[in-house]
């Protein structure tokens, strides 16, 4: 009977429990986000998305400086535990980047009239999706692992260049999209309850990006050892 390392099984077991923990913050945050904090006086009941949009997009920004780092040290070191982590982060970061231009369309419609608006901060999000899609293409396309590796690195440690600019872009350009309440000068610009709820949004998302990289880079050390595995065996028998 096979048996699993006792590593594997161990991340499995730490995976079990984070996520665990993962769902009860995730429903604190909701429930505060719905019945805590009061109500925006401007923008009415809509405005309760902030607690989502804003923790997503921070998190996409981490994801993607994990690609940038990770892939900084894959093409140093040559390890393969850095490219799985750079991989993982980065299907991590293009999801959270597509709910945070799903969130803000949302947010978008009754507050400005329509779902979209080339707007600096949403153009420069859009790019950054297009180019973490264009890496995980690329790492479809290209069947030799290393190459593929080596490929979505560059493009990988390039595309965070976005990033900074995303975050500016209010500061650079006139825009639509609001100035930053939360790191605003002399502290944030919100009630108590709204920072709080915020605050227990963003411990949330941080666990579920934990968990979800615990998962993926898990996997993906599977599939490459499998992969391996069959290359073995298919030299083998040739």
């Amino acid at each position: 009977m096979y048996s699993m390392p006792d590593t594997i099984r161990g991340v499995q077991s730490l995976e079990k429990r984070l996520g665990i923990i993962t769902a009860l913050v995730m429903g604190l945050a909701l429930l505060a986000a719905f019945f805590y904090a009061p109500m925006e006086r401007t923008q009415g009941n809509v405005q309760r998305i902030f607690y989502i949009h804003l923790p997503i997009i921070w998190l996409a920004y981490l994801a993607f400086f994990v690609v940038f780092v990770s892939s900084g040290l894959y093409l140093w070191k040559q390890r393969e535990i850095f490219d799985h982590i750079a991989y993982a982060s980065a299907e991590i970061g293009f999801l959270f980047t597509s709910l945070v231009l799903v969130t803000g369309s949302l947010w978008a419609r009754p507050i400005w009239g329509t779902w979209w608006s080339w707007d600096a901060r949403l153009t420069t999000t859009l790019i950054l999706w297009f180019i973490y899609g264009a890496y995980l293409t690329l790492r479809g396309l290209i069947p030799d692992d290393r190459q593929a590796a080596r490929y979505a690195a560059v493009l990988g440690i390039v595309g965070f260049i976005d990033v900074p600019i995303i975050h500016q872009s209010v500061v650079w350009w006139r825009t639509l999209h609001p100035q930053t309440v939360v790191l605003a000068e002399g502290g944030p610009a919100m009630p108590p309850a709204m920072l709080q709820t915020l605050a227990l949004s963003m411990v949330a998302f941080s666990l579920l990006y934990a968990w979800l990289m615990l998962k993926r880079v898990r996997l993906e050390h599977m599939r490459a050892k499998r992969h391996r595995l069959r290359l073995e065996h298919a030299l083998g028998r040739a």
